[in-house]
This record gives C-alpha cells, sequence and structure tokens, in this order.
C-alpha cells in the first residue's frame, strides 16, 4: 500500500491507496500500518485535489476509484453512504432500511464505524435518530464541521 501526506485546513491527511484504488484515509491521530510506503502516485493526487475541491465548498461529489475492505455487508454500506446526497443526513436506522435490514441499526454503525475510507464515503452524513450527532473516528468537531460545510454554513 501506498500512501502520501497532505495539508489541509482540517489538518494533515494521508491518503493511501493499492493498485490504482483508494484504500485508507487517515488523520492525524490514526495509527498508521507499519509496512506502508510513502510515495505520491497520480490517483494520490487527484484524491488530494479533490478533497481539497470538497473542503472549498465546490465539489459535491468525489469522483475516485475506491477499494475499502470489509465484509460483503460493510460494502453495501458503504455504497449506500455514497448515495446520501450533499447536504443532506440519514440515520443509522433509515441505512439499515434501505439495505433491506430493518433491524440491523446497530450493525450499520460498526460498519460506519469501521470505513477506511471517510469523507471520500461520507458516513459523517449519518446521524443518531434523534439528529444528535453521533462517534465519528475524525472527531465529533470535524464531523459537525463537514456537515455544516455541506449545508453551506
Amino acid at each position: 500500500m501506498t500512501a502520501y501526506f497532505y495539508e489541509f485546513e482540517i489538518g494533515k491527511i494521508g491518503i493511501a491507496e493499492k493498485d490504482g484504488k483508494i484504500t485508507n484515509l487517515y488523520f492525524e491521530n490514526d495509527e498508521l500500518p507499519k509496512d506502508l510506503l510513502i510515495c505520491e502516485t497520480s490517483v494520490l493526487k487527484e484524491a488530494a485535489r479533490q478533497l481539497k475541491s470538497y473542503l472549498a465548498g465546490e465539489l459535491k461529489e468525489f469522483s475516485l476509484p475506491l477499494a475499502p475492505a470489509g465484509t460483503d455487508f460493510m460494502k453495501k454500506v458503504w455504497t449506500n453512504l455514497c448515495e446520501i446526497p450533499y447536504g443532506k443526513t440519514a440515520t443509522y436506522k433509515e441505512i439499515a432500511e434501505k439495505i433491506g435490514s430493518p433491524k440491523a441499526a446497530r450493525a450499520v454503525g460498526l460498519a460506519n464505524n469501521r470505513n477506511s475510507i471517510p469523507i471520500f464515503i461520507p458516513c459523517h452524513r449519518v446521524i443518531g435518530a434523534d439528529g444528535s450527532l453521533t462517534g465519528y473516528r475524525g472527531g465529533l468537531e470535524l464531523k459537525k464541521r463537514l456537515l455544516n460545510l455541506e449545508k453551506g454554513k
């Protein structure tokens, strides 16, 4: 796996790829794999360009080859997360219902937690049933910031 680190207004972010597909996004406090090769590739450069454009409020939808590792259920959840429109949110229960597993809200939460490519796979758009912001690997402050960015605040 190859990764490169970029400075954004939200902090230093590492983006990783394997075989030309984005596999991971690392926040500053994330633990990095030991076998990570630090090298900028064309797909990483493009991912950073799109992320910068998104954070500037210019890009609404990413167009990157993504390859997160996970179970079939997790991949189903992540595919569904990518369908939540920019500026909108969904609850864990709504996602569970949409994928045909209405009682699996907790499992959807676990899949969200295991999302290795946050922001690109927009798990920040998933909120609690009462509208509250729930856990986010980048921290609740970043989640709030991303949601406000998408709402034009």
